[in-house]
């Protein structure tokens, strides 16, 4: 079954993780021929990690998880929308199997009160297929949300870092969350009000999560947070106030999250997804990209 999978090497991780990337139930249409393509190892692991790192956010809000074929949902039906997700993981070799995930993300979003996105990696789906993902989501009721990169690397020599003009404070309290929240929305236009209710009472942010906030003086400037998920380190929800952008806060923060994670776990490999905008930061860092992710969301309306 590994090789199947276009797995060029097989360690513990994977075969933990590999129930839920893979299903191997699913029955496909008698008279497609399916084309069989290469996932590489690195884009299943940032598959498993975000599906993972979902999973831990979803449950800490309270709110169940389920693993259906090839659909990981990781809903917590929150007004912060990126606590609502859905994510494509199982390798994708046809178009009418894409169309049925995506009609199935159309409908289980339609059923929910509050808006999230469908995830699909592009090099889970085959590659005669990737031409066809918006249109087929357009057929499904589905509009492009965002766009971002997984990416992943071994960070052996990361040094605590320092800023001249900032001071980091572990997110421990109340008021810390909120300062987390708060960043977040504002940096991705949504209402810091609905974060800050999705993160207050927390148990996950205060206790599991390395989670640091950046202070210039009184003042929260940037936030980064690092979850150990099956045992790899998850960079997740980094943000930076957008009057504060390109003094290098959001990579200060970044390195102290990541620092403090690596010292406090002894894993060296860091997993994120990251914003055009966050991409040459986490270069910089020493991660590379591994993969493109496309994002969905319902139609308005």
């Amino acid at each position: 079954m590994f090789e199947a999978l276009g797995l060029r090497e097989i360690d513990p991780y994977w075969i933990n993780i590999l129930p839920v990337i893979h299903h191997s139930k699913t029955i496909q249409p008698a008279a497609e021929t399916i084309k069989m393509f290469h996932v590489d190892s690195e884009v299943y692991e940032s598959v498993s990690q975000l599906a993972g790192m979902w999973g831990k956010l979803v449950t800490d809000a309270g709110c169940s998880v389920a693993d259906e074929d090839g659909l990981a949902i990781r809903w917590a039906d929150a007004r912060f929308a990126f606590y609502n997700a859905l994510v494509v993981t199982s390798p994708v070799h046809h178009a009418e199997r894409l169309k049925r995930l995506l009609s199935r993300s159309a409908e289980f979003m339609a059923g929910r009160e509050q808006p999230g996105c469908v995830w699909i990696f592009e090099e889970m789906v085959s590659p005669d297929v990737r031409g066809k993902i918006n249109d087929l989501a357009l057929d499904a009721g589905l509009v492009s949300a965002f766009t971002c990169w997984g990416m992943a690397g071994d960070l052996s020599s990361l040094e605590e870092p320092s800023h001249p003009a900032l001071r980091f404070e572990r997110v421990t309290t109340a008021q810390h969350l909120d300062a987390y929240a708060s960043l977040n929305a504002r940096a991705y236009g949504l209402s810091e009000t609905d974060a800050m209710a999705t993160f207050r009472g927390s148990r996950l942010w205060r206790e599991e999560i390395f989670a640091y906030v950046a202070y210039e003086g009184s003042s929260a400037v940037a936030c980064a947070g690092v979850c150990e998920v099956d045992g790899r380190l998850f960079l997740v929800l980094v943000a930076t106030d957008t009057d504060r952008q390109r003094r290098g806060f959001g990579e200060a923060v970044t390195r102290k999250a990541m620092y403090e994670a690596i010292q406090a776990t002894g894993i060296e490999r860091v997993c994120l997804q990251a914003t055009a905008a966050g991409k040459p930061v986490y270069e910089r860092i020493g991660l590379r990209q591994n993969s493109l992710l496309q994002l969905f969301s319902r139609r308005p309306g």
